[in-house]
């Protein structure tokens, strides 16, 4: 159940501008749609590989390995190494909310 605070309490304690800057790169993040089809095939998918991932994305395993950084970097996606191939997933749970609340229709 989502409690909406009073307008009293909103302009009594209002986000921080910490929390505000971190909601902010998240949404710059998403903004991308490179990044957005890769979360979405990470969401679908489970764990996948740079090259499934750039496949998905429609894009080049380039392009598709500098959004991995980024996301990797914001703490949105982790990896894991088997031998050479590396596989990435989902880590922030709070995205995966966001992504399949977005994608309902």
């Amino acid at each position: 159940m989502i409690r909406y605070r009073s307008s009293t309490a909103v302009r009594d304690a209002p986000p921080s501008v910490l929390d505000a800057g971190r909601v902010a790169e998240l949404f710059r993040l998403l903004g991308d749609h490179t990044r957005t089809s890769i979360l979405y095939a990470l969401l679908e998918g489970g764990e996948l590989s740079v090259g499934e991932l750039a496949q998905a994305a429609g894009a080049s395993e380039t392009s598709t390995s500098h959004a991995l950084r980024l996301l990797r970097t914001a703490r949105i996606v982790q990896s894991r190494r088997d031998g050479r191939t590396v596989y990435y997933s989902l880590q922030d749970q709070q995205v995966r909310m966001l992504l399949e609340l977005a994608g309902a229709t």
